[in-house]
């Protein structure tokens, strides 16, 4: 059913009291339960799809990769160490990859996980205003994760994984089959090239993209998280999160838009009969800790500049030019994303040069993204100062790892990364850590309800001078012999 609206109990969690008892929402009735169960056992109608036929990618000599003593994965060039944590969910730690040249593996991440979630409502309502919720600290995404569905969450060849946690009392609890580690091909292209045929002669040349994502959900109350942290043999890394589950409705006298439906009077769309669906955002800020070839890490705003032609010098009139800068302290590489000032944002070793001298790093490739858009003294934003900013860098101390602070309940944003980093530290050449916070805007609409299709987001950290050419150059084809030929059942 939907929520009682304008009914809150407030209690004393130490006294086991109640303390207050608010009721406002008189004359506002309960949406209806009808069309909200959201299982495949309870549709009454037939699906409005015509069912596609079963779909999976066969393996018949099984995956490529392995996992040794639990934890440490090896596919292809990568191996990292991969686990469940209470309170980040997934951890990535110690990722190193193989050169190309030489075949020794060479440090990138020390460790690189979800820091925070921060997810504000926006409604100032008494019963409302509250809603500005840290899921990470508060909640823990990973004591929030389930097991996953074999061939829905994750597809055949799945390796799963399980969570050791803790309960409040300190006795351990596990989490079965949180984690799930697969390989992932959807006939995406790796790379390619066609020369036009001259004299009858001609080049085409592809391979096919294989990829390993380690996956992992977290059902935080209402929604549902998907973290996919992606493995590219070319060196790439891509970081995804996707947002599904259910919206948080706010119940409402109306049942359709004509009646009186005054959109500066409410706080969201109407998705159902006596439902809005509340204007919200998600952010979720991830810790890098990047250790390009070692610890020595500096971060580098690689600018376009837009240069003009002096008279006379060139027909063209205006060309870009990329301008490097390389962050001395916190503040040079707190970063604002803006698409009428590009900048690449790389992290480098400056101790390692490849052939050319050019140093050997990383770059944090930006998807599609939201700011918070609060005032900063407003005290949601307040505890959620680590979204202020899309980039951060900070020197490595191991008690910063967590973004909204250590202790997040009732916090007042007086331990966050915002709070750190206005020490102004200083960042070249150190042990540095990246922090990258994604962000979504959400204006609820009814195709969200009662079960959201997921919405995704991602960015990537890739190479950048880090390998002397192409690392996949030498990557075998694949020819139809090499594939299982299958043949359909008898009927």
């Amino acid at each position: 059913n939907g929520p009682i609206e304008g009914l809150t109990v407030t209690v004393d969690l130490d006294q086991k009291k109640i303390v207050k008892f608010s009721n406002t929402g008189r004359g506002i009735p309960i949406p209806k339960s009808s069309n909200t169960d959201y299982r495949y056992t309870a549709q009454v109608k037939p699906p409005e799809l015509k069912p596609l036929n079963p779909i999976s990618m066969e393996q018949p000599k099984g995956p490529s990769f392995i996992v040794e003593d639990g934890h440490v994965v090896k596919w292809s060039n990568w191996v990292f160490h991969l686990k469940a944590d209470q309170r980040a969910g997934m951890v990535i730690s110690r990722a190193t990859v193989q050169d190309s040249e030489t075949g020794e593996l060479r440090s990138v991440m020390y460790k690189g996980f979800s820091s925070e979630l921060f997810v504000p409502y926006m409604d100032p309502d008494e019963h409302w205003y509250f809603k500005t919720y840290l899921d990470g600290g508060e909640y823990g995404l990973g004591a929030t994760s389930l097991s996953l569905v074999p061939l829905n969450d994750c597809p055949r060849y799945s390796y799963y994984m399980d969570g050791v946690f803790v309960t409040s009392d300190g006795k351990p609890f596990v989490q079965s089959n949180i984690i799930c580690l697969f390989e992932r091909y959807s006939a995406d292209i790796s790379w390619r090239h066609s020369e036009i045929p001259i004299n009858g002669f001609q080049i085409k040349e592809a391979r096919p993209k294989v990829t390993l994502v380690a996956r992992m959900t977290a059902s935080v109350g209402n929604y549902d998280y998907i973290f996919d942290w992606e493995f590219q043999t070319d060196g790439l890394i891509r970081i995804k999160v996707g947002l599904s589950g259910m919206l948080m409705v706010k119940g409402t006298p109306h049942e359709n838009t004509n009646q009186g439906f005054d959109e500066d009077d409410i706080s969201g769309p109407l998705v159902s009969e006596n439902a809005i669906g509340v204007v919200h955002d998600h952010f979720i800020t991830f810790h890098l800790d990047m250790d390009i070839d070692g610890v020595n890490n500096s971060f580098v705003e690689v600018n376009l500049v837009k240069k003009e032609t002096s008279k006379g010098e060139s027909p063209r009139k205006s060309y870009l030019k990329a301008k490097r800068r390389i962050a001395k302290t916190e503040k040079d590489a707190q970063i604002k994303l803006k698409l009428y000032d590009p900048s690449e944002f790389h992290v480098i070793n400056p101790s390692s040069r490849s052939r050319l001298g050019n140093p050997a790093g990383y770059k944090v490739v930006p998807g599609a993204n939201a700011a918070s858009l609060l005032a900063h003294d407003d005290p949601p934003q307040l505890r959620g100062a680590f979204t202020n900013n899309q980039i951060w860098t900070t020197p490595y101390n191991r008690t910063e790892q967590w973004a909204g602070g250590l202790f997040v309940y009732q916090s007042k944003g007086d331990d966050t990364l915002a709070v750190w980093s206005e020490r102004n530290r200083p960042i070249e050449n150190q042990d540095i850590v990246l922090w990258y916070t994604m962000g979504f805007h959400h204006i609820p609409c009814q195709e969200d309800f009662p079960v959201m299709p997921t919405v995704s987001s991602s960015f990537d950290l890739k190479p950048v001078n880090f390998f002397q050419s192409n690392p996949i150059l030498r990557a075998a084809p694949t020819f139809e012999d090499d594939l299982p030929v299958c043949q359909p059942s008898a009927s």
